[in-house]
């Protein structure tokens, strides 16, 4: 006797459609048939998709900034989520530079973190080392990490690290099989004037900075034959010179992740009268740039989201300094990237984040894995509308999108059913070696 079944159901299986019945046991994936078998609870879903969850390698929870802290915590944000279908996400650990701040760190966050209703991960977070690199790296795997996130940008916080300290840790990755997250922008090339206000954006933070620096970390990573992960790429320009120059390694050493924004939006928004709404960085970029990411996007190898939101009222501030960045955005994702991308979109979103990621049994309809579910109706003229994270607005408010979630289901259980919220206790999943 099976716990749930899925009957008549239209399934995204290995890259494709297939009409078939799924099964459920102890949370689990347990079986994938044509035929009819007894179950608990019976559950016609024809007419509607069935996907693997979505998870999200980028989030933003409770980040503090000194000066703010991200309006979604981990409750509120991983409500928002399973609405959008994400039934795992990827947070961050505060920045540290050794490792022992990097325990206290990772504790910190557990703690908060108990209160998200679908499954967690983190990425260990490090700023301008001053310690044993290798000490950091044996401690972060000893607490179930095998991904490590650093800025090459950020010195007027001291959150940069310079070029020696990554190549080091590229040598680390490939030794023991982790997985560098970078934020790339190239620190001498960004523009921190005091009288910038948010129209100025792009000044500060040019393409330029993008692409120069994207190529030197590519660079790097083949030099040493490490593994690097570049967060939020902004630019089509930057894919386009990546896959000219670095074709060998490009999603094979060094992957490529981008966002929604990037793909629906553009820097005209900015000259908006609420145009401080949309700052973020890298910031949004021209029309060609979005074109060519279009052009590109078979080179994207995972979509995050960059989660991070704000209320209104703390967007609208006179200068670029005071204005925090960030933009929610995670309960859109999947409707909005299957209505630009097509149904080419979801390996981008499950099993190639999975395997970034080194999520184990995650991210795909197979028996065996876990029973993360999205139920899924699709309607060409659907459009955005509300949310239910703590933000007080959305930038994607009326955009098109290609359904909407019905049901997620974390580990066999429905967290949201039928589009109301259930409540569920999620919980961390630690990760295995990155191969």
């Amino acid at each position: 006797m099976f716990d749930r079944a899925f009957i008549n159901g239209k399934l995204y299986i290995n890259h494709a459609w297939q009409y078939t019945n799924l099964y459920i046991k102890d949370e689990k994936i347990a079986c994938l048939s044509d035929d009819i078998l007894p179950a608990i609870e019976t559950i016609d879903v024809k007419g509607l998709e069935v996907l693997p969850g979505v998870i999200d390698p980028h989030v933003h929870f409770e980040l503090d900034l000194g000066f703010i802290k991200s309006v979604d915590d981990f409750y509120s944000g991983s409500v928002a989520a399973l609405y959008g279908g994400v039934t795992s996400y990827v947070d961050f650990l505060e920045p540290v530079d050794n490792e022992v701040d990097l325990e206290i760190a990772f504790n910190k966050r557990m703690a908060l973190a108990k209160k998200s209703v679908v499954d967690y991960h983190f990425h260990a977070c490090i700023k301008n080392p001053q310690g044993d690199l290798e000490a950091f790296v044996k401690k972060m795997k000893s607490l179930g990490m095998n991904t490590l996130k650093l800025f090459t940008t950020y010195s007027d916080s001291n959150r940069r690290t310079y070029d020696p300290e990554i190549i080091e840790l590229l040598k680390l990755s490939k030794k023991y099989h982790f997985l560098i997250m970078a934020h790339i922008e190239n620190d001498d090339l960004i523009v921190l004037d005091p009288k910038f206000t948010y129209k100025d954006l792009l000044t500060s933070r040019p393409t330029q900075s993008e692409t120069v620096e994207a190529l030197k970390l590519a660079e790097f990573t083949r030099q040493t034959k490490g593994w690097m992960y570049m967060v939020h790429l902004s630019s089509g320009k930057t894919l386009e010179a990546l896959i000219q120059n670095y074709p060998d390694i490009l999603n094979q050493h060094f992957f490529v992740e981008s966002c929604p924004q990037y793909f629906t939006l553009t820097k005209d928004v900015l000259e908006r009268p609420d145009g401080f709404l949309y700052t973020f960085a890298p910031p949004l970029r021209t029309e060609h740039e979005k074109e060519l990411l279009f052009q590109y996007q078979e080179a994207v190898y995972t979509i995050g989201t960059d989660h991070c939101a704000f209320m209104r009222k703390d967007k609208d501030k006179a200068t670029l300094r005071e204005t925090p960045l960030g933009i929610g955005g995670i309960e859109h994702a999947l409707g909005m990237m299957r209505y630009h991308l097509g149904d080419e979109v979801i390996p981008k979103m499950t099993s190639r984040v999975a395997f970034t990621q080194s999520l184990v049994s995650k991210g795909a309809i197979i028996e065996g894995y876990d029973a993360d579910l999205v139920i899924f109706k699709p309607d060409d003229s659907a459009r955005v509308h509300g949310n239910h994270g703590s933000c007080d607005y959305s930038v994607y408010e009326n955009y098109p999108t290609a359904g909407k979630v019905i049901s997620t289901l974390v580990r066999g259980e429905f967290v949201l059913r039928d589009q109301k919220f259930i409540g569920g206790h999620g919980k961390w999943i630690e990760g295995s070696d990155f191969k």
